[in-house]
C-alpha cells in the first residue's frame, strides 16, 4: 500500500533539533509540518541521557533528557506539528518528494521544504586509529549509555573510558553505580574537556582515577578485549 500526503514543511528526524524546526516552521506561518522518526519514540539521544542538567537555558530549570524530550514533543504537537514515529525515510528526490517506509506500508510526501534534523553520529573505533583486533566490549560511549539507559544492559564489569569529556565522566559514574568497576578515565590531553564539577562528582566521589597525557595503544583480545595497553603521550601525540 502506498499513501501519498503534501505538507509544506517536512522535519527528517524527531530529536531535539526537529522537534524545534518542527515548531518553529509552525510559529513562522507553514501551515502544515510533519515529521518523520525512524525510532519509536521522539526525542532522540535526550531518550538516553537520564542525567539532569539540560533546560537550564530554555526553561531555567534542570531537566533529565527524556523531561526535556518529553516538553519538546508537547510544544512540537501543541504548536500544531504532525509527528510520526516508526517512519524510515529512504528517499528525497531534487522535486522535495520523500519516501518513507513506515507501520501502515510505503509513504510518498511531497514538500514545499525539506529539513534534514537527522542528528550526528560517533567516531568509530576505526576512525579513532585504536591498534588491536575488534573483540567484543570495545562500545563508543553513546552506543554504552544507550544499552546501559535505554535496554537496562551493563556494559562490562571492568570497564575503561578513553576520553574525559562531560559524557566519558557521567558514563564513569553511571557504570560505577550499575555495579562495575571503572579503572581509570583515560585522557590523551594534558587537561580535561568535561566541566569541574564533573570531575568532582563523577571521578573524584568515587575514587576513579583521571590519567591526563595518556591514551590507548593496544586493545589486547581476540573474542573479547582482555586487556588494553597505555602509553604516556607529550603535548598531545
Amino acid at each position: 500500500m502506498m499513501e501519498a500526503i503534501r505538507y509544506d514543511v517536512v522535519v527528517v528526524g524527531g530529536g531535539p533539533g526537529g522537534l524545534a524546526a518542527a515548531q518553529g516552521a509552525r510559529l513562522a506561518g507553514a501551515a502544515s509540518v510533519l515529521v518523520l522518526e525512524r525510532e519509536n519514540r521522539l526525542g532522540g539521544i535526550l531518550n538516553q541521557c537520564v542525567h539532569d542538567g539540560f533546560g537550564l537555558v530554555r526553561y531555567r530549570e534542570a531537566l533529565t533528557g527524556p523531561e526535556y524530550a518529553q516538553r519538546a514533543r508537547e510544544e512540537a504537537r501543541s504548536a500544531g506539528a504532525d509527528l510520526m514515529t516508526g517512519a524510515m525515510v529512504t528517499g528525497l528526490t531534487r522535486d522535495r518528494t520523500l519516501t518513507a517506509v513506515t507501520r501502515r506500508g510505503l509513504l510518498t510526501c511531497q514538500a514545499g521544504a525539506v529539513v534534514l534534523a537527522t542528528g550526528c553520529r560517533e567516531r568509530t573505533r576505526g576512525a579513532i586509529a585504536i591498534p588491536g583486533t575488534r573483540p567484543a566490549g570495545v562500545y563508543t560511549a553513546g552506543t554504552a549509555q544507550n544499552l546501559m539507559n535505554t535496554k537496562n544492559l551493563l556494559v562490562g564489569r571492568r570497564v575503561v573510558v578513553l576520553g574525559s569529556g562531560d559524557i566519558g565522566l557521567i558514563m564513569a559514574r553511571r557504570m560505577t553505580l550499575e555495579g562495575a568497576k571503572v579503572l581509570a578515565c583515560v585522557e590523551l590531553m594534558p587537561f580535561s574537556s568535561g566541566l569541574n564539577r564533573n570531575i568532582v562528582q563523577c571521578l573524584d566521589d568515587y575514587g576513579i582515577p583521571l590519567k591526563l597525557s595518556h591514551t590507548v595503544v593496544n586493545i589486547e583480545g581476540k573474542e573479547r578485549v582482555e586487556g588494553i595497553t597505555l602509553a604516556r603521550v607529550e603535548n598531545g601525540r
